[in-house]
């Protein structure tokens, strides 16, 4: 999990650790949300590597689910009212791109 936690914290532009239990648990909680996308096992991800496309749509959850665990919506998307709706498009697009892969 260190090397995906790095990545979230790069794409946040996070320096510091005060947050990391919290971005760990977000990431779990995004793995999570890619395993039941794609229709695979509980676990699936944490046996088994990740593809280039499905682990940039946890990294983008991740971020997300950091950026708006205060009921707002921040990031890249936050000059627009559908920020969350478009955050949660392309991540199911980078999801869907991966679907039934070793299945």
């Amino acid at each position: 999990m260190f090397e995906i936690l790095q990545k979230v914290k790069r794409n946040l532009i996070l320096t510091h650790n005060a947050d990391d239990e919290l971005l760990k648990s977000f990431i779990i909680a995004a793995i999570s949300y890619a395993e039941s996308y794609q229709h695979l096992d509980e676990g699936f991800y944490y046996d088994n590597p990740m593809r280039p496309t499905t682990e940039q749509a946890v990294i983008m959850l991740a971020s997300h689910f950091y950026e708006s665990r205060d009921g707002s919506t921040g990031g890249f998307f936050a000059d627009n009212i559908q920020a969350s709706q478009q955050v949660w498009n392309t991540v199911n697009m980078l999801l869907r791109l991966d679907r039934d892969w070793r299945v």
